[in-house]
């Protein structure tokens, strides 16, 4: 395995025997495990991608950091055209099948799916458009503004609620009367008991 697949976890766990195996019994698996495949394709797709990302974060490895920019170029444009398309096309048998491959083709080290997806059809379509492209998130952005501008007030009171009710629980009330704490001794004290027999036996003296 190359050096890429070594230091960033994930790659190197897809491209273990283990993985491969578990890989095969997931896309070999019922038609009715949709639920199991969902939750593979979530976990290869995002979550050890996150990992990797967080480790080429940390680690300041430039190569790494750029081969998982490419990579979540490519996942970004599969979702964004799944969201449109999933609703068509999520019934056909094995569908969650071959997307579980898919998502596993993007990231093997040895094939390096999404590099080929971003030089072949994303950067060529990217560079093409890139003047429309500017002017379309340099629009959005501009209403983006203008509408938090907008309503800058209704913020300010979301805001300053959330601020109130993060207060509110962040009060400690006070603590309670520990347990074992000594309670004090309502008895009387000896030298009382004391002179209060000395009182007695003088009376009883008088008496007499």
């Amino acid at each position: 395995m190359n050096g890429f697949a070594s230091q960033i976890p994930s790659m190197a766990l897809l491209g273990s025997g283990f993985t491969s195996e578990a890989g095969l019994r997931v896309l070999l698996s019922p038609l009715s495990s949709n639920i199991v495949l969902r939750t593979a394709c979530c976990s290869i797709g995002i979550g050890l991608p996150v990992y990797s990302t967080f480790k080429a974060i940390e680690t300041r490895d430039q190569n790494q950091q750029q081969k998982l920019l490419i990579y979540w170029a490519a996942f970004g444009s599969f979702s964004l055209v799944e969201v449109f398309t999933d609703k068509f096309i999520s019934w056909f048998p094995l569908y969650y099948h071959a997307k579980f491959a898919f998502l596993v083709w993007l990231q093997l080290p040895t094939i390096d799916g999404a590099k080929q997806i971003y030089n072949n059809h994303l950067r060529p379509f990217l560079i093409q458009h890139q003047a429309r492209l500017d002017q379309l998130v340099d629009g959005v952005y501009g209403e983006m503004v203008k509408v938090v501008r907008s309503h800058q007030g209704e913020i300010q009171f979301v805001r300053s609620m959330i601020v109130r009710i993060l207060g509110s629980a962040s009060e400690v009330a006070p603590p309670s009367q520990q347990q074992g704490e000594e309670i004090p001794d309502s008895s009387p004290e000896p030298e009382l008991e004391l002179s209060t027999a000395t009182i007695q036996d003088s009376e009883s003296d008088h008496e007499d």
